[in-house]
């Protein structure tokens, strides 16, 4: 008979070394905690960077299509990387655009709206937050309503509304409302005001109060200025949303001349198509598109590249994560 194998491990691993094995399985690859091994954070990184990659795919696309020219955008193996940069398309778009006027009237319309959209939402939040008044409840349900409520169902009213007061293809219906309150995403604005301000112990206000400070002081003097983080997200939001929009000055501004970028952006794709349809065929088309594109959403990367530490920060400190 042949002699028998004695099952078990090699004699030259040791009981040590097999402990040292589990014990690295165990906590650094697995983690005594789901969220502390290898497996967990490698997992994490390949969700993260799937999904900024949905975000960043847009913009890869713009930038590599704007700088072909016709020899790279005829080539059918030049997908993502040219082969030769061309930078004439953003002079082309600049003067379709006729940026410098319409970048005026962008900056300007944000700007306005947003300032506007700081204070008077503050003061709107604070009351909701700290205030009692009668028919609270009620105008809480009704700002709800309308953070909830699509701007389509009451446009026609606004038009309305608008022209009677001769303030078609101007500024004013977007720009007057924001000094109430209201605005684009204005009940928005006011609900983050109101979940700061809720955040808030009431011992300032009794402190201010015991001081001698009425509500208008202690607003201006005690809350307002702690309000900062709120401020900075209310502003970084306004700014984008408005000078992203394009439906309100669509209508408001239809027949107007000088328009924000939006509309002079929609208008040039419009020109495109409508010369593609006459037969006029060019195949720098969709690369002017780009072009037009990257001019209006690039003062937006400047300013989130400056402001991202203290917009983080403040929506952390607004709540808005929860």
């Amino acid at each position: 008979m042949l002699p028998q194998k004695r099952a078990g491990r090699p004699r030259w691993v040791s009981e040590e070394t097999i402990r040292s094995w589990v014990e690295f399985l165990k906590y650094r690859v697995i983690g005594a905690e789901m969220d502390k091994g290898i497996l967990f954070k490698i997992l994490l990184y390949v969700i993260l960077i799937n999904v900024a990659f949905i975000y960043i795919k847009p913009i890869l696309y713009m930038v590599t299509t704007m700088v072909k020219d016709a020899k790279n955008i005829l080539d059918p193996t030049v997908i993502w990387v040219p082969k030769s940069l061309y930078f004439g398309h953003l002079a082309e778009a600049t003067r379709l655009l006729n940026y410098v006027k319409s970048f005026m009237i962008s900056v300007s319309l944000s700007a306005a709206v947003s300032v506007l959209q700081i204070f008077s939402c503050a003061v709107a939040g604070y009351a909701f937050a700290r205030l009692d008044f009668p028919l609270k409840n009620l105008w809480t349900v009704l700002l709800l309503f309308t953070f909830i409520m699509p701007p389509q169902v009451i446009i026609l009213p606004s038009i309305m509304l608008f022209k009677g007061f001769g303030w078609m293809d101007t500024v004013l219906p977007m720009v007057v409302p924001a000094l109430f309150g209201h605005g684009l995403k204005g009940a928005m604005f006011v609900i983050i005001y109101r979940s700061f301000y809720s955040n808030l112990p009431k011992e300032l206000d009794e402190a201010a109060r015991m001081d001698g400070a009425n509500g208008v002081k202690l607003f201006f003097r005690v809350m307002f200025p702690l309000s900062k983080s709120a401020i900075v997200v209310v502003l970084l939001f306004s700014i984008v949303w408005n000078w992203n929009d394009f439906y309100l000055p669509s209508i408001f501004m239809f027949t107007a001349q000088n328009v924000p970028l939006s509309i002079t952006l929609a208008r040039l794709a419009a020109e495109l198509k409508l010369a593609a349809g006459a037969g006029e065929m060019t195949v720098y088309g969709e690369s002017i598109k780009m072009a037009a594109a990257f001019l209006i959403i690039f003062p937006l990367l400047i300013v989130y590249f400056f402001a991202q530490r203290w917009f983080i920060e403040g929506v952390e400190r607004t709540g808005l994560v929860e």
